[in-house]
């Protein structure tokens, strides 16, 4: 029971945390319905697994990573990234078009890999998640009988669920909003996007110089 709570209790504060890919759910949400930010959600998932299934396999070497010279490479280039990103995100032109409940635009299958395929992305750059996820391992090690154990699937299994649980409800969430959604809204939401990212950005590209000095 302790540690279903404590997964239920880390998943809830994983979601509420407010990054780069938080605001790009919810514009894709708006733009192009519930279903494509649901794809996207879903590339973002499967980018969660991949670096917890690093962080669980080669969790030593993780630890390592934190603080070595591959650790500062890691965060100056996923800023690099994200400073791409955000530049690109904030002069992209807003096509104009009638936002309603309805006016939900048709999508093909190649859209949808698209957006899975763009949410891994944005989520597999952020050299934030690998650290947070082996944060997250090493607080449930505690409770679960190490990092080789079932309890500690379980406990990682409940987050996950969580996570994405809540994501869904901030995706049906945003959709609600697209009848007050206008063309000039979306211009600022794709400025406000691009911003996020380029802080981002710096902030680990300044991270990984800072590492280096010291």
């Amino acid at each position: 029971m302790d540690l279903l709570l404590k997964g239920l209790v880390t998943g809830f504060i994983l979601s509420i945390m407010i990054g780069p890919v938080f605001f790009v759910l919810l514009e894709t949400s708006i733009r192009k319905g519930a279903k494509a930010a649901l794809w996207m959600d879903f590339g973002v998932l499967i980018s969660d697994l991949v670096y917890i299934l690093i962080a669980y396999v080669f969790f030593k070497e993780v630890s390592d990573l934190k603080t070595g010279d591959d650790g500062t490479v890691f965060r100056i280039m996923g800023g690099g990234l994200f400073i791409i990103y955000g530049v690109y995100n904030f002069f992209k032109k807003v096509k104009e078009h009638k936002y309603n409940a309805d006016s939900i635009p048709t999508s093909r299958t190649r859209d949808h890999v698209f957006l899975a395929l763009k949410g891994f992305l944005l989520n597999i750059a952020n050299p934030l998640v690998i650290f947070y996820w082996f944060s997250v391992m090493t607080i449930g090690s505690e409770d679960s009988g190490g990092t080789n154990s079932w309890g500690m699937l379980i406990f990682l299994s409940i987050i996950l669920i969580t996570f994405f649980g809540i994501d869904v409800l901030k995706i049906f969430g945003a959709k609600k909003l697209r009848p007050l959604v206008t063309h000039k809204l979306l211009v600022g939401l794709n400025r406000l996007i691009g911003i996020v990212f380029v802080i981002f950005g710096i902030f680990f590209i300044v991270q990984g110089i800072m590492m280096k000095i010291q």
